[in-house]
């Protein structure tokens, strides 16, 4: 089966079977190894990426339902400046981004700032349930995504002046 998607921007596509995960897809077909495979299961967010604008575990997505879909993984959005205002905001609050959990909590801090420009503490807490994380405090994580939503409204402020 041919699947057609848009890839980090790009479109492309894949000959593939229709229940073959995209993790495996996204490893072997286009070498981006970004996304780790971890518990296999889309409990522990090591396989993490954004599908058609919110964050998805790889490992349970099979390959019929990326068709027509946009994947953005980690190595896409590390390209953004959006990306380099969460690893600011992370920095300033020693946030680790280990291979592990990293892409998994830069991706949600992404599309929790897509959903609300300023989220409040008990909100990103929340949002941050669905990734297994031993390297960050909770307290420090939702530090860092604060950090990192008030340097976009800068950064983005700026350029509409």
């Amino acid at each position: 089966m041919t699947i057609a998607f848009i890839l980090n921007g790009e479109d492309v596509t894949v000959d593939t079977e229709p229940d073959r995960r995209l993790i495996d897809i996204l490893r072997s077909d286009f070498k981006l190894y970004g996304a780790k495979c971890g518990c296999l299961s889309g409990v522990c967010g090591a396989c993490a990426v954004i599908l058609n604008g919110s964050v998805s575990s790889a490992c349970m997505v099979p390959a019929f339902r990326v068709r027509g879909s946009e994947v953005i993984t980690i190595e896409g959005f590390s390209l953004t400046n959006d990306y380099n205002d969460i690893i600011r905001g992370f920095n300033l609050h020693d946030v680790e981004n280990c291979g592990f959990c990293g892409a998994a909590k830069i991706l949600l801090t992404e599309t929790l700032l897509a959903e609300k420009e300023l989220p409040q503490r008990d909100e990103i807490l929340s949002a941050f349930n669905s990734v297994r994380c031993r390297c960050t405090l909770g307290q420090n994580l939702a530090d860092a995504v604060i950090a990192a939503a008030k340097i976009r409204q800068r950064r983005r402020g700026e350029r509409k002046r």
